[in-house]
């Protein structure tokens, strides 16, 4: 398990690196332009702890990493993936098997809702972390679980955004995908290749 969780997070550190020029044009557009650069520190903080996280539980391993996004990521996005790492970690158990993991991602989910008082149709990363859950939890296969995150972002561009600086824009901000739906499924696609390719 260690091993997955080592490579878990290389992986998703290594994507979001990667994309980090494209989720700062598409922060340009509708926010303050800072969500590429924040998120690249913030896994690259996680990654620096690599042999640390390794040494873990796969559930305090994900709380050690929430804590140091929520230290390394400016703005709303750190206290947001911090919250969605930490929590996942702390309702995991030891060997959880895909009930379980359901189970606490969908909890990490309800306290990143409570954190970022949102919910779904706000323009968010809620608008593919929420569709992803439910896909988890009815037992949805990892290539219907990719196909929901892609077309969950791209379903925020027409979308006007409440909540988050881009809600500032009002109708300005409709036509744009929303930055934080782009690094959620990011994540979700590195995640899943490493467990397609462990599988």
């Amino acid at each position: 398990m260690q091993d997955t969780m080592d490579r878990l997070f290389e992986t998703v550190t290594a994507r979001i690196v990667a994309a980090a020029e494209e989720l700062t044009e598409l922060d340009s557009a509708i926010g303050d332009g800072d969500h590429g650069s924040n998120m690249k520190r913030g896994m690259e903080a996680v990654a620096a702890d690599r042999a640390k996280l390794a040494a873990l539980a796969p559930g305090e391993a994900l709380k050690t990493a929430g804590m140091t996004l929520v230290m390394k990521v400016g703005g709303a996005s750190g206290p947001l993936y911090g919250t969605l790492f930490m929590t996942l970690g702390k309702e995991l158990g030891a060997a959880p098997d895909r009930a379980g993991v359901a189970r606490a991602f969908a909890a990490a989910i309800d306290a990143v809702k409570a954190r970022g008082k949102s919910e779904t149709g706000q323009k968010t990363m809620l608008d593919v972390l929420v569709p992803v859950s439910a896909a988890l939890s009815s037992g949805a296969s990892l290539a219907e679980i990719r196909e929901i995150a892609s077309k969950s972002a791209a379903a925020t561009v027409p979308m006007l955004a409440i909540r988050g600086r881009a809600s500032f824009l009002g109708e300005r901000s409709i036509g744009h995908m929303d930055p934080g739906a782009r690094s959620s499924v990011i994540m979700i696609e590195a995640v899943l290749d490493v467990l397609e390719t462990k599988a």
